[in-house]
């Protein structure tokens, strides 16, 4: 009872637009983004100026000139701050209601493990249609992968990890299903005459000019092999965020050096799967790297989260699917 008129008269929408006139600059930006006309967009920013300047005694963001960004002040600044906190509780909290009552139940994939969810997909979707239950399905980066499972962006997470061969080493918080083991290997457009091996042990391969990715499971290869300061013992010649952009630098000639891929992947480029190139070879990694590893392939969940719904709950549902892929299927 003791909030002013002011803050209760505030919207959602509001708050939303004025962290999008803060993202974009403008009140055009926003509405291009929002869908609407810019003087929508103005009179919703002129409404919370004049309830905050009455609650506050200061402006939350100032027009400048034509062409010049808005400015914010220091306590636009502060709300767009908190405004971004609470829709993002408010989100994540409608997101833990619609689970419990299982009524929407959401999947991270990779794009190298969409085929795996593709399969089981088949053997759950007839029984998720009729009862209008929604499979949100997320393309997650394999470095983003149990962050989002851990902040509960995603219920399932189809990824990897670094794991010792013949062992499946999956942290406490996670309940895991494995469906395949691989090694690694080098793709490179080097010739034989500037790489004359067929493998590369711990010893050679700080020598070779390597491309690799800026984070995810290939860096926990090299950080248990080479320490968390191995970029400065190995010899990089590009870091990628993207498979593809490196598959490209090496097709293009403006990387000479070796990918560190998984074997399947390498594979894949070798036999045109993937964009591939005549220059492009295969070269194996040497048994002498300790630990021996593998990249370890599955479905990651919260450990203990199952238990808390019945058997005809989606997510019990779909883990009972995998579970049920990953002994059928071979990967």
């Amino acid at each position: 009872m003791a909030v002013g008129p002011g803050l209760l008269d505030t919207t959602f929408d509001q708050l939303r637009t004025l962290m999008l006139v803060a993202e974009t600059g403008s009140a055009l930006g926003a509405a291009r983004t929002l869908g609407r006309e810019q003087s929508s967009v103005q009179k919703q920013l002129d409404t919370l100026n004049r309830n905050f300047q009455q609650m506050c005694g200061e402006l939350l963001v100032i027009k400048q000139g034509r062409g010049q960004p808005f400015l914010f002040t220091p306590s636009g600044q502060q709300f767009i701050d908190l405004a971004r906190e609470t829709l993002g509780t408010w989100q994540a909290s409608v997101n833990d209601a619609r689970r419990r009552l299982g009524q929407t139940v959401a999947v991270g994939t990779t794009e190298f493990t969409l085929g795996l969810l593709g399969r089981v997909w088949q053997r759950v979707s007839d029984e998720f249609t009729s009862r209008e239950i929604e499979l949100k399905v997320l393309h997650v980066r394999t470095k983003d992968a149990f962050s989002r499972l851990d902040t509960n962006e995603v219920d399932l997470m189809c990824g990897g990890l670094a794991s010792a061969a013949g062992s499946a080493e999956v942290p406490d918080q996670y309940d895991f299903l494995e469906w395949h083991r691989e090694g690694l290997v080098l793709l490179t457009n080097l010739s034989r005459r500037e790489l004359p091996v067929k493998a590369v042990g711990v010893d050679r391969l700080p020598s070779v000019p390597l491309v690799i990715p800026s984070g995810g499971v290939i860096v926990e290869f090299l950080k248990r092999w080479y320490g968390a300061d191995y970029r400065r013992q190995l010899t990089l010649v590009a870091s990628i965020d993207d498979i593809y952009y490196g598959l490209a630098l090496l097709r293009s000639g403006m990387a000479h050096g070796c990918m560190i891929v998984s074997a399947a992947i390498g594979q894949d480029a070798i036999e045109g799967r993937l964009p591939s190139s005549p220059d492009f070879r295969l070269v194996a990694f040497a048994e002498d790297f300790d630990p021996m590893l593998e990249l370890v392939t599955g479905v990651f969940a919260r450990t203990g989260e199952r238990q808390q719904y019945a058997p005809t709950h989606p997510l019990n549902m779909l883990w009972h699917a995998f579970a049920e892929e990953t002994r059928s299927e071979t990967p």
